[in-house]
């Protein structure tokens, strides 16, 4: 996540911002810790991913209780630390569908990534190198993120246009759709697509409504283009961030850097340029990572 670079594109106080493809919410997370924003939005299709963001914000003991009763029952898992992530993993993919064992699935699975397959269930596999994040240095990080986004902080899962419809002028609209960026392929996070002409539709309404928005979407790796350019037509700025190396590459034996686009609406281009002060650059924000209240 680049959130540390992202942010200097948006003003330094506004009323809203708004997430229509929030994901884990790094990008509210880390506009919250410098109080950019009045109030936020935090949306994704992805349901459960929401359920755990809001529990984390708005109970955090609760969650904290919750989690660390699910990771420390691996260690009295009588057929090993392994098994006991596919047994929660089935629990879960039943019917079981608590915040809290979502929680430990992901920060028990390779990468922390989550993956469905076709049937909507959870079928990422566990990094069998790790126990994931401990009950300790979650209950931190979760309690920080309460401490910033408690008591203005609205949670929808629903389709984006739908939050789009929501936006009016003074908003701030962070887009990082599915489908894009490094992979020119399904994105199985998700269940459902984004159309590239309905979505290119949805910012046009955008623009006529004179709601400021900022999108991350496609990008580059060494002389590879991933994803399909917006339109010059939009009347956005490209910014090309740099997101390090490709670990991928790494893995081939090369040292390439991934490149992430960022396009920029009519009036945030007409801010004070853009200046970066923020390191280290490639800080994360999430309920696994040190955020300091």
């Amino acid at each position: 996540m680049l959130a540390p670079k992202i942010l200097p594109y948006m003003p330094k106080h506004f009323s809203r911002l708004v997430e229509p493809f929030a994901g884990m919410a790094a990008i509210s997370i880390a506009a919250a810790k410098q109080d950019r924003a009045n109030s936020y939005v935090i949306n994704d299709v992805n349901g459960a991913v929401v359920d755990i963001l809001q529990m984390a914000i708005e109970s955090p003991s609760k969650l904290y209780e919750e989690y660390r009763k699910v990771w420390l029952s691996q260690f009295d898992y009588p057929e090993g630390h392994v098994n006991h992530f596919y047994k929660i993993r089935d629990e879960y993919n039943n019917g079981d569908r608590s915040a809290a064992k979502m929680l430990y699935l992901i920060a028990r699975c390779v990468k922390g990534s989550i993956r469905y397959d076709n049937n909507g269930k959870f079928n990422q596999s566990p990094d069998k190198r790790r126990n994931g994040t401990s009950p300790n240095t979650l209950k931190q990080n979760i309690e920080a993120i309460s401490y910033f986004l408690k008591d203005r902080t609205s949670f929808f899962s629903v389709d984006y246009h739908d939050i789009l419809d929501m936006t009016i002028p003074g908003d701030i609209v962070y887009l990082d759709p599915p489908y894009q960026g490094t992979s020119n392929v399904r994105d199985s996070r998700y269940i459902s697509g984004v159309d590239f002409n309905d979505f290119v539709k949805a910012i046009e309404h955008l623009n006529k409504k004179n709601v400021d928005f900022i999108i991350s979407y496609d990008g580059s790796c060494g002389d590879k283009q991933y994803g399909k350019e917006l339109p010059k037509e939009l009347e956005l700025e490209k910014v090309l961030l740099n997101a390090g190396w490709s670990s991928q590459s790494i893995l081939l034996g090369k040292r390439e850097t991934t490149f992430e686009a960022l396009y920029i609406s009519r009036g945030l281009q007409q801010r004070t340029p853009v200046t970066h002060t923020f390191h280290p650059e490639h800080i994360q924000y999430s309920l696994f990572n040190p955020v300091t209240a």
